[in-house]
């Protein structure tokens, strides 16, 4: 799995005119992408990393604060543009399997005490975002 993870003042995700997601105080941005060799284990993995990591001021996490998450499934992260002009999306999970990973990601998140929000898996969004610093970080389970 592969995240994106961007520390926000407020961040919200938009379908259809209508709001899905939104958290409005300080917390963390996750566009989350699943690759074809994933599993349930990495899915755990990542839970508890974006649970527990540092982003936050005062070299805090989610886990020590409180703070939220907005986790916004994108299987653009896995898109591989190093020949040619236009990406390959090879290494980017079907969305049958994605999809399950995505949610059982964020239900590890919720099973650990974490307030998160999302986006909707496959659709078209809008995702905006005041980053905090700017500070992002990509992490690779």
């Amino acid at each position: 799995m592969r995240a994106v993870v961007a520390r926000v003042t407020r961040a919200s995700v938009v379908v259809d005119g209508e709001t899905v997601g939104a958290i409005d105080e300080p917390g963390l941005l996750v566009l989350l992408g699943v690759h074809v060799e994933d599993t349930a284990a990495q899915a755990a993995t990542m839970a508890r990393k974006l649970h527990e990591l540092r982003l936050l001021r005062d070299e805090e996490s989610c886990a020590d604060t409180g703070a939220p998450l907005l986790v916004v499934s994108q299987f653009t992260l896995y898109g591989d543009a190093r020949k040619g002009r236009r990406p390959s999306w090879t290494a980017a999970a079907r969305p049958e399997v994605a999809e399950p990973l995505v949610t059982a990601t964020v239900a590890d998140l919720r099973a650990r005490g974490a307030r998160v929000q999302t986006g909707r898996f496959g659709a078209e969004m809008a995702v905006e975002s005041v980053n905090d610093g700017p500070f992002t970080v990509v992490l690779d389970i």
